[in-house]
């Protein structure tokens, strides 16, 4: 659910060469992914209910930030999933490249977006059976790339590479690897889907940090070996690459990981974020139409449909623009849910907790500070991304601030909140 691999980190060595983008790779898991797994690791465990982060935000502090955290969620998701089309277009461009011409490459990532929802809709079972199967697959070229590159030290030096149109630095190659690491909370939203919750994420989450920081290091470091300039990097180009390392079997098969890859993440984080609208569609803050079930998945196909909509509606944005708004209102919602770590920890000291931040009440404050800093990032980077002739940061404030407004226009229609007769709930995947 958080790393489809080291597939969309090529712009992290072109903006900060190798020694500090492997820096960048060892510290930010420190200070962004172990405090939010160790966050979700205590509220998965202690409130395994459906919804997740929106579950816990509104528990700690009432309906009001409740709604907002749904909202950020779900707002900051347009940008996110929009970026796995875009990568499952970059790669695919550097296999076909006739698909860079006109509108093709939009209407391929269309498809992408149609095709998980239909998935989606057939239930959670065919997703997460998809996604191993995709997993195993995407993670084998990279192996092949390591064990490769060390008999091509200092081979590629000179190599004669495609010219690149990246144009990230430090700053941009930071957000993109802080990218690279989120997502650690939208597996809470399925918690009640999965066998013994309360044992298996705080374990899960852990142990997925070791994994996605070495899968991402490895290859890199290896890649150092052969002498390959930092500027031949960009999105895509581990295709090219690995044809340098391993030829071009290598390079079809990282052509096809890589798509695999981005539509894997997108057809997993479909699951996740579908389950938003239900949860607040079964509270009552959302009309009863967002929680309908398709018959016989018991899937929520009108909140799947809707985000769909919503996510095709930001394709062709740009892999940059995308991660910089995507972290920057992620990283509001981030900031809601160390809050409601804090806030239960003071009003429900006695809530059972199998797995606890150590530290006390200050322990579960000082864990939400080091993310809380990266964030201050990609303020600064979104001054220099713009979007309807605005600043990504202006744009991301309207986008912000229009919470309020939906939430003061909801409670106006429905003070007592929208009816919650046939709202169905989904049967937890065997």
């Amino acid at each position: 659910m958080v790393s489809g691999g080291t597939y969309g980190t090529e712009d992290i060595v072109h903006g900060a060469g190798y020694g500090r983008a492997i820096l960048i790779l060892l510290i930010t898991p420190l200070l962004w992914s172990l405090p939010t797994a160790f966050m979700i690791g205590e509220l998965s465990s202690a409130l395994p209910h459906e919804g997740g982060y929106y579950a816990w935000v509104r528990r700690a502090m009432g309906n009001f930030w409740g709604f907002q955290e749904a909202w950020l969620s779900l707002v900051a998701s347009i940008f996110d999933m929009a970026i796995y089309p875009t990568l499952f277009v970059a790669y695919l461009t550097r296999m076909f490249p006739w698909f860079q011409e006109g509108n093709r490459g939009w209407w391929v990532a269309l498809a992408v977006v149609v095709a998980c929802a239909l998935l989606n809709i057939a239930g959670v079972k065919v997703v997460s059976l998809t996604s191993l199967w995709l997993f195993l697959a995407l993670s084998a070229p990279f192996v092949a790339v390591v064990l490769l590159a060390p008999f091509k030290v200092g081979a590629l030096a000179n190599a004669i590479t495609k010219p690149t149109t990246s144009s990230v630095d430090i700053l941009g190659g930071l957000l993109i690897c802080m990218w690279n690491y989120m997502g650690w909370d939208n597996a809470s939203t399925i918690a009640t889907e999965v066998e013994r919750p309360q044992r298996t994420y705080p374990r899960a989450m852990l142990v997925a940090v070791c994994i996605v920081a070495v899968s991402y290091i490895l290859p890199f470091a290896a890649m150092w070996m052969t002498g390959l300039k930092p500027t031949a990097w960009e999105t895509g180009s581990w295709a090219d690459i690995a044809g340098f390392v391993g030829g071009p079997l290598l390079r079809i098969g990282v052509v096809l990981g890589g798509m695999m890859s981005a539509f894997g993440m997108f057809n997993a984080l479909v699951m996740s974020y579908s389950r938003l609208p239900l949860a607040m569609a079964q509270d009552g803050m959302l009309p009863a139409v967002f929680g309908k079930l398709q018959k016989k998945s018991r899937a929520p196909w009108v909140a799947i449909i809707a985000l769909a909509i919503g996510w095709a509606m930001c394709l062709g944005l740009g892999f940059a623009r995308l991660v910089t708004l995507d972290i920057l209102l992620y990283g509001a919602s981030l900031f809601l849910e160390f809050a409601a770590l804090a806030v239960l920890r003071f009003r429900e000291p006695n809530l059972a907790r199998p797995f606890k931040v150590p530290g006390g009440l200050f322990g579960a404050i000082a864990i939400g500070v080091p993310p809380m800093l990266l964030i201050g990032f990609s303020i600064v980077r979104s001054q220099h991304e713009s979007i309807l002739g605005m600043s990504a940061f202006a744009f991301g404030m309207i986008l912000i601030a229009a919470g309020f407004v939906a939430y003061v226009v909801n409670h106006a229609l429905k003070p007592a909140g929208w009816s919650v007769s046939g709202v169905e709930k989904p049967e937890p995947a065997a």
